[in-house]
């Protein structure tokens, strides 16, 4: 093996570990409390029978990252598919899920949940996941 394939394969291990550790948070912080400061009242989820209100999974720990993915996919299905931030929150999720980047998060494919929350619960676990990860980055 010649220096130059060496050095090449060395730098191809130090992108991927770069890549790895990819999380967003900064941009995921700047997205979400974005949108809480231009979110409208929230109804009530957790009365019976609320059927004008977006209910959305507040994950188990561990399953933060697939429940965050079909939190923001339903918003944008049902009532926020104008909304740039929304959109951009939800394909950043998406390719944190599928390419397995941010090692500090889990990537279990599965959202698992006891509650649910309105549109403002959802958007305040977002950025709490986030905090705590920047806050340990730092």
């Amino acid at each position: 093996m010649n220096a130059s394939m060496l050095s090449y394969i060395l730098l191809s291990c130090l992108l991927l570990s770069v890549q790895a550790e990819y999380c967003g948070v900064r941009e995921i912080i700047r997205y979400t409390e974005h949108l809480l400061g231009n979110s409208p009242v929230s109804c009530p989820c957790r009365q019976a029978a609320v059927r004008s209100c977006s209910c959305l999974p507040i994950p188990e720990s561990g399953h933060e990252l697939a429940c965050f993915v079909n939190g923001t996919k339903y918003l944008l299905e049902n009532n926020e598919s104008s909304n740039p931030v929304i959109t951009r929150l939800y394909w950043t999720f998406q390719a944190l899920l599928d390419r397995k980047l941010c090692k500090r998060m889990a990537h279990g494919d599965q959202c698992q949940y006891k509650t649910k929350g309105n549109v403002t619960e959802f958007l305040e676990t977002i950025l709490t996941t986030y905090q705590k990860i920047n806050k340990s980055n730092a």
